[in-house]
């Protein structure tokens, strides 16, 4: 499923394939990374909605939104809306750690993700907004 919040001059595209599009654009390892991170979220649930909002933000909801993908010239920003309220055992969360509701992980060039913790994660905000509606 998709789901697109059309800009001005967006057009009639997906929101499946907008994030394609930023991903083939951005054409280095953030690219790479965008799409590895997005592969994972959809492996973690496999309904959740491919949005695109405020202007080319990725955008990953089921019941609410679990997380954006924005994409930075240093790091690939995973912020996870109500990542406050997550368990995060195996401390994935590396920015935004003084808010009261968002929580994000900066990934850097060169670093890996713990994949099984990230599906985890992503399967923790599926619950907690399921249960919040």
């Amino acid at each position: 499923m998709t789901k697109t919040d059309a800009q001005p001059g967006q057009g009639d595209g997906s929101a499946s394939r907008l994030i394609d599009a930023r991903i083939e654009e951005l054409g280095d390892w953030r690219g790479e990374m965008l799409a590895r991170v997005r592969g994972l979220i959809r492996q973690a649930d496999p309904e959740v909605v491919e949005e695109w909002k405020w202007r080319g933000v990725p955008v990953w909801s089921h019941a609410g939104i679990i997380c954006t993908g924005e994409t930075y010239k240093q790091v690939v920003k995973l912020t996870f809306a109500k990542g406050a309220s997550l368990d995060d055992p195996t401390a994935l969360f590396n920015a935004s750690l003084e808010g009261n509701t968002r929580r994000a992980i900066d990934i850097r060039e060169g670093e890996r993700i713990y994949e099984a913790a990230l599906k985890a994660l992503i399967r923790a905000a599926v619950t907690l907004n399921t249960r919040r509606k």
